[in-house]
């Protein structure tokens, strides 16, 4: 599941000309991943700790080695996956990157497996934040197939108490009947069910078909790697690789 929270990063003010001039990034990300990822690295801290306190000989060396490699790992796979989202661009915070793409330069954004975006290059970006859960899909598409029937049987009973009515007859008939059928109006009102993260795309698509052509969208995209990830877990990599070569 994703949920949508306002960013506390602060961010660029719009160009001039527009409605507003401060604003924030609007954010998606998985919960479960949150908490998996923060359980993770508690596991982690507390084992690795425990061994530089109490361990002996290569053991407190090798605790470290093995938390400076996995606390990056765990943080950049879990806790750091985010997609950042206004009026003018996207931004993707993937484990080991961090890309941004003006909404000109989004050409579509595509669910199947994995959820992505594709660039006017023809580049794919998968949407680490946004993970496809086909168990959370199937859930939706039953309970919209209930809402389906309940609303089928709401039209029927109503039609029947209608018709009662009209010969004098089952007049309580036909309260309940349209009692049924204004609860089948109110769950066709709601809309089709969806899973929570394929809401997200679909405001995400509802957002980049607004916002073509609009000032402000234009740009070049550009990708940086999480040099702040990859080094300390590569540092930890080539020292647990040492100590364990040493024997």
């Amino acid at each position: 599941m994703t949920t949508p929270d306002p960013s506390r990063e602060p961010e660029p003010t719009k160009p001039a000309g527009t409605a507003t001039t401060p604003y924030k990034d609007r954010v998606y990300r998985s919960p479960a991943g949150v908490v998996g990822g923060v359980l993770v690295l508690a596991i982690v801290a507390w084992l690795g700790i425990d061994a530089v306190v109490v361990g002996e000989g290569r053991t407190p060396w090798l605790a470290l080695a093995v938390m400076l490699f996995l606390g990056p790992v765990v943080f950049a796979y879990t806790l750091r996956p985010a997609v950042f989202v206004n009026d003018d661009r996207l931004r993707i915070r993937n484990p080991l990157r961090l890309i941004v793409l003006p909404w000109e330069q989004v050409a579509s954004l595509r669910s199947g497996f994995s959820n992505e975006v594709v660039d006017e290059s023809g580049t794919k970006y998968q949407l680490w934040a946004l993970p496809v859960s086909l168990r959370a899909r199937s859930k939706a598409a039953r309970q919209e197939a209930r809402a389906a029937r309940a609303a089928a049987r709401a039209d029927a009973r109503g039609g029947q108490g209608g018709a009662g009515r009209g010969r004098g007859g089952a007049v309580g008939g036909g309260a309940v009947g349209a009692a049924d059928l204004g609860a089948g109006a109110a769950l066709a009102a709601g809309g089709p069910r969806r899973a929570e993260t394929d809401r997200a795309m679909d405001e995400l698509r509802e957002l980049h078909e607004r916002r073509q052509g609009e000032p402000g969208t234009q740009g070049e995209v550009t990708v940086r790697w999480a040099y702040e990830i990859i080094a300390p877990a590569v540092a930890g990599a080539v020292l647990l690789g040492v100590l364990w070569g040493l024997g």
